[in-house]
């Protein structure tokens, strides 16, 4: 089972097109929805409703995959429930970067203080990351700078920031979902 956290642009067609992608690799894509306006409230309904997704599967066979905004969900949402992640282009700090455009950023931080003390180091090899060498949002060194310490990275030499194409990448996302 793969569990979609879409990324800001939740109403973007881009969404349903790369569930249908994913489902080439397994055969049961579950979208897991939030707001993007209230973190809070938004993460407790990830928990609430990730949980009852995992509630009567093998949760090794599972894992969350994010983009964007989305990978910030899928990686605190998959360590908190004991699943494995994969980060496509994660906004690793949208307390800074969407001011002005989520209601209650500051929320996010206040979430990252309280989510687990080195959450990543505890949390480490169970996130892939895919990043985008051309992403216009987000400066990806600054993600593989954080990130390459605890999780290995995949380069992507093609996709913009949304990620709208994965083919190249299922063969990787599979692996990553199967191995022990």
């Amino acid at each position: 089972m793969i569990l979609y956290f879409h990324g800001f642009d939740s109403t973007s067609p881009g969404n349903h097109e790369k569930m249908r992608q994913l489902r080439f690799i397994d055969a049961d894509v579950r979208l897991i929805s939030y707001s993007t306006e209230h973190p809070r409230y938004d993460m407790q309904q990830m928990l609430n409703d990730v949980a009852r997704e995992l509630a009567e599967v093998d949760k090794q066979q599972v894992i969350a995959l994010g983009v964007g905004l989305g990978a910030f969900w899928a990686e605190r949402i998959g360590f908190l429930n004991g699943i494995r992640a994969v980060l496509i282009n994660p906004n690793l700090t949208p307390e800074h970067n969407m001011v002005g455009r989520i209601d209650r950023p500051e929320e996010y931080a206040d979430i990252a203080a309280k989510c687990v003390t080195e959450f990543r180091k505890k949390n480490h090899g169970r996130c892939l990351c895919i990043l985008s060498r051309h992403d216009e949002v987000l400066d990806s060194k600054v993600a593989q700078a954080t990130l390459s310490p605890f999780y290995p990275i995949v380069w992507d030499d093609e996709q913009p920031h949304k990620f709208p194409e994965l083919g190249s990448h299922l063969a990787t996302i599979k692996a990553f979902m199967t191995a022990s």
